[in-house]
């Protein structure tokens, strides 16, 4: 027996609320054999012009398209809200769960059978797959692609190169003609970031759960042959709705823990844990930040792309792509798990091949034993911490230092370079007031540029701790997600100046050495923070947003309503 379409709902009725559905609809010219029973597919472009990431998607659509009325089926493009981490203030993940909000409601509340999830930088994917969960339909997600490699002075660059840019411009080593030179350098073509950022990690991130074609994650944006993927995803998805194949089908405890075991492999943002967390709520599979560093603890960093390792996601597209990196995984990953085309994720990656083994290494002979993901525990973070060991410097993962504490960003801005900061290369900087709430929204602010009196001494790395984010293109021994954040009044919002921290990744740890009656007799002194938004969304954000540790979504959007629209207005 032949499914009834979810848009014949609309397009499929009599007299005069089908007249109303169809005939507004034909103001764009469009015939009437189009509404008679084809899926109608729905493209969600996050295309725009201030989200420089995602500039392309528009002309990406029309590929989508192609593919959608050559399988049979009705395409529809409709905008959300796009997120450009390089122009929103005061940071594109204050309006993650917006964007994911706008997603679901724009698909539950139209005619679409299906969905096509056009997204590129950070935010938008974790946003648009998290909308898309709480509906439910099939849904294939198509990225926007990785920009070609940069070039500066015969050398490759990219975003990573920001950071040690910026570095070497403040410690004068750099001038402002070469600092001008370089930026105009970096992003030489369409595209995201080139590095493993948290944009190429979502792109992996989305693969590996098997919500896209084979090769979505690195085909380089330029490159036509992302336009050819494009068009078989919209042929895809008009067969996925046939098969009724939707994204709980897709989306099982073994997809979530496939997608850690690959982020590890392939030294992927700490932002993935995060979003990943934020997806599994929406539909409804349980996963907890423990489940990051178990499931990611055997698998070593086995791509050598920055900004742990040297090459770039270029690079990693010509030597074999993801299905290269997921065969190697063989031993590890659930194999079993299907995927957007159907099939099994082995059999996506069992014919695949590398073709250079000095960006992906093998299991016996890793780039780099350091896994890429570690949560740690202790009396500064109750609920937990993450650090990227693979971008750390190996001594600093086992490290005792004084605190030198900045109580807020604008704190931090304010004495970071003053010659009288009592800093050291021992010392540990602690950024407070940057988290979900704090800031609010936790921005990529946690890699700390280290003071200058100390980048004039030849120091590049100290350790840092903070409650906010770090760019997915930021490195060093960088500890991130404190969680209570220190505006919740936990042990993290007393430590003060002087204070001795203790990092000792391997064993998981993170400690103040501080008695608890000393650190309940700061908390009694505190002062509460008082709101920062009385109105709008922030306020709602405020209010409702949980915690790093939970995946920073807002309470009230856990789970999902599904696609019934219960009432109808005409």
């Amino acid at each position: 027996m032949q499914r009834i379409l979810r848009s014949q709902q609309w397009f499929g009725r009599k007299g005069k609320d089908g007249f109303i559905y169809r005939a507004w609809m034909k103001n764009q010219g469009i015939p009437s054999y189009e509404f008679e029973g084809k899926p109608v597919i729905g493209i969600c472009n996050t295309w725009s012009e201030l989200t420089p990431c995602n500039a392309h998607l528009r002309e990406l659509a029309e590929s989508v398209k192609r593919g959608v009325s050559e399988a049979g089926g009705f395409p529809v493009e409709f905008p959300v809200m796009s997120l450009g981490e390089t122009l929103i203030k005061p940071t594109a993940m204050l309006y993650r769960n917006q964007v994911s909000m706008d997603v679901e409601e724009s698909i539950r509340a139209n005619p679409v059978d299906g969905v096509v999830l056009l997204c590129g930088c950070d935010k938008t994917t974790p946003a648009l797959v998290m909308g898309a969960s709480s509906v439910n339909l099939p849904s294939i997600v198509v990225s926007g692609g990785p920009m070609l490699t940069g070039k500066y002075k015969g050398k490759d660059i990219g975003t990573s190169d920001l950071w040690r840019f910026t570095a070497d411009h403040k410690a004068g080593m750099m001038t402002d003609e070469e600092f001008a030179t370089a930026e105009a350098a970096m992003c030489r073509s369409r595209g995201h970031c080139a590095v493993m950022g948290t944009a190429s990690s979502m792109a992996c991130m989305v693969e590996s759960l098997g919500l896209s074609l084979p090769q979505n994650a690195a085909i380089p944006a330029a490159d036509a042959r992302r336009k050819v993927l494009a068009q078989l995803s919209g042929k895809r998805i008009v067969e996925m709705v046939k098969e009724d194949l939707k994204l709980s089908d897709i989306l099982t405890r073994k997809a979530f823990e496939n997608a850690i075991m690959v982020n590890a492999a392939i030294g992927g943002s700490t932002n993935f844990i995060i979003h990943l967390l934020a997806i599994a709520g929406r539909i409804g599979v349980p996963l907890t930040i423990e489940d990051f560093d178990k499931v990611s603890a055997p698998i070593p960093l086995m791509a050598n792309l920055q900004p742990a390792g040297a090459f770039f996601m270029e690079d990693l597209f010509y030597a074999g792509g993801l299905p290269a990196v997921l065969k190697e995984l063989d031993g590890f990953l659930h194999g079993d798990c299907v995927t957007a085309n159907g099939r099994t994720i082995r059999d996506n990656y069992k014919e695949a091949e590398c073709y250079n083994r000095n960006v992906i290494a093998t299991i016996a002979h890793p780039f780099n034993d350091n896994t890429a993901l570690a949560v740690l525990r202790g009396n500064i973070c109750e609920n937990g911490a993450v650090i990227k060991p693979s971008a750390a410097s190996p001594h600093l993962l086992q490290h005792s230092g004084k605190a030198v504490v900045f109580e807020n960003i604008e704190d931090y801005k304010k004495r970071i370079d003053d010659p009288d900061l009592p800093v050291d290369e021992h010392s540990v900087l602690v950024l407070k007031s940057v988290g979900p709430k704090g800031y609010p929204g936790m921005p990529e602010v946690g890699n700390m540029t280290l003071p200058r009196k100390l980048l004039e001494q030849g120091v590049k790395d100290i350790v840092r701790v903070s409650d906010g984010r770090m760019s997915g293109t930021g490195f060093g021994t960088v500890v991130l997600h404190v969680s209570p954040e220190a505006v919740l009044g936990g042990n993290f919002s007393v430590i003060e100046t002087g204070d001795i921290i203790t990092i000792d990744v391997p064993a998981r740890s993170l400690n103040v050495d501080l008695t608890d009656e000393e650190l309940n007799r700061r908390k009694q002194k505190r002062k509460s923070r008082p709101a920062v938004a009385e109105r709008g969304y922030v306020n709602l954000y405020i209010n409702h947003v949980e915690q790093a540790h939970l995946g920073a979504d807002l309470d009230f959007l856990k789970g999902g309503s599904g696609s019934e629209v219960l009432r109808d207005s005409h």
